[in-house]
């Protein structure tokens, strides 16, 4: 599902037009973005919750050449499935 689809499904779930719920998803995400850039979790129960972990530096291989590269830290988004969406999966 892409994002214009997720606009559709959202709009004929919420009753809402396609205009408002592509507002509504727009605002959510950029709700989201920026509790995750202040390095806040964002927790939606029973659906799931977002947080920032920090990734270590750690050497790798260019897979072409075999090379060992360092990769440098850096700050990962994290998603955890709640109780809910993963009993829906199953």
């Amino acid at each position: 599902m892409n994002k214009a689809e997720l606009i559709d499904a959202i709009a004929a779930d919420a009753n809402l037009t396609k205009a408002d719920a592509k507002r509504a998803l727009d605002a959510f995400i950029s709700s989201t973005s920026k509790a995750l850039k202040k390095g806040d979790r964002v927790a939606l129960v029973g659906f799931g919750s977002f947080s920032v972990a920090k990734r270590a530096a750690r050497t790798g291989r260019n897979p072409q050449t075999g090379k060992e590269i360092k990769i440098a830290s850096k700050k990962v988004v994290k998603f955890k499935a709640g109780s809910e969406l993963s009993g829906s999966v199953k």
